[in-house]
């Protein structure tokens, strides 16, 4: 009997990898061209001019995430000191200063409409703040979810109502504000799961998740189920964000490079890399074409990319520490930047 389950094992195991790779081999026949090949004939982006506008001074420790507000002027941000701060970019006056329970506050999040923010770390919750100008922050907090490991990213897909977290746990899940009750969650990495993004799309249903197992995973919201993977990265993937057309993800990795990965094709169709580049990418944005990628890396600097020739177009020097985190406000205008160095930088 036993022998006879491991032959079916071994059979199976067989058939499996031989399926494996005619999956390879249809895909590598559709593999017929680059997309810097294709995007040859496309101008060079040569001129530039991107500049630090503002510094954010405030955080008594190493600022680890941050997240422009819908309404394109606000900034939150949290660092390791426990601080999470509401800025205003343009003055760079602080508007709020949360004292968390915790150190390590490795996410916070606007709410689309603006009032509230999320937050959390290493105390393995996601906490939730009404802001209101005329009272004390910290007085309407809410716990919404608790992970069984820190919480690495969260962020509201769509709706106030509702809150995506993902955790050092290698799970994601999906929280309702109000009743703090776990509505899903989300099982397939086999490691600390480090960023997660939402597809553009307004009724958007599907989200992505990148973890230090080295994959890139596409989730279904509704049903739990992970939908599509992708491999390809030698390293921890710290950072996953959709292209604008919802049609592809990029990805940072401790591997040095950034990654663009096609849902249709399913398959890495770039890579943004150079010998001289030997850091680590902590964070990664689009431009609100797509055109650019601005990557975030361990050497203090911000690297722009051209999406399609796959170039390095741009250098963006500053910070005096690495770089955690960057997002491009919303409307395209500037970009934010936080660094171990203390400070936030708006650049335009």
């Amino acid at each position: 009997m036993e022998n006879e389950k491991d032959c079916t094992v071994e059979s199976l195991t067989k058939e499996a990898e031989t399926l494996k790779k005619k999956l390879e081999d249809e895909r590598q026949k559709l593999n017929d061209v680059t997309l810097a090949t294709v995007a040859d004939r496309l101008d060079i982006i040569n001129y530039m001019n991107i500049k630090p506008r503002r510094t954010l001074k405030g955080h008594q420790a190493k600022v680890l995430c941050s997240d422009w507000s819908p309404d394109k002027r606000h900034i939150v941000s949290s660092s390791q000191d426990g601080k999470m701060i509401i800025w205003d970019a343009f003055t760079t006056n602080k508007e709020h200063a949360v004292t968390m329970p915790t150190t390590w506050v490795m996410a916070c999040a606007y709410a689309p409409s603006g009032n509230l923010v999320a937050c959390g770390g290493l105390d393995n919750k996601v906490t939730v703040y009404p802001l209101s100008l005329d009272e004390d922050v910290t007085l309407k907090k809410k716990t919404v979810g608790t992970h069984t490991s820190y919480m690495s990213c969260c962020i509201f897909p769509n709706s106030d109502q509702q809150i995506l977290t993902g955790s050092g746990d290698s799970t994601c899940a999906l929280w309702d504000v109000e009743s703090g009750q776990l509505l899903q969650s989300f099982h397939g990495h086999s490691a600390d799961v480090m960023s997660i993004d939402l597809a553009p799309s307004e009724t958007g249903n599907t989200f992505v998740s990148g973890s230090c197992d080295k994959m890139v995973l596409i989730w279904d919201m509704r049903s739990g189920q992970c939908v599509q993977s992708f491999e390809g990265h030698e390293s921890d993937v710290n950072s996953v964000k959709f292209h604008p057309s919802g049609d592809a993800v990029a990805t940072g990795s401790d591997d040095a490079t950034c990654r663009l990965f096609d849902l249709r094709a399913d398959k890495e169709v770039a890579i943004y890399n150079k010998e001289s580049i030997i850091f680590g990418v902590n964070s990664v944005d689009f431009s609100v074409s797509g055109r650019l990628l601005f990557a975030g890396y361990n050497d203090y600097t911000v690297n722009v990319w051209d999406t399609l020739k796959c170039v390095r177009v741009c250098l963006l020097y500053g910070h005096e520490n690495r770089v955690s985190c960057l997002q491009v406000s919303p409307d395209g205008t500037a970009l934010s930047t936080g660094s171990w160095d203390y400070t936030l930088r708006v650049w335009a």
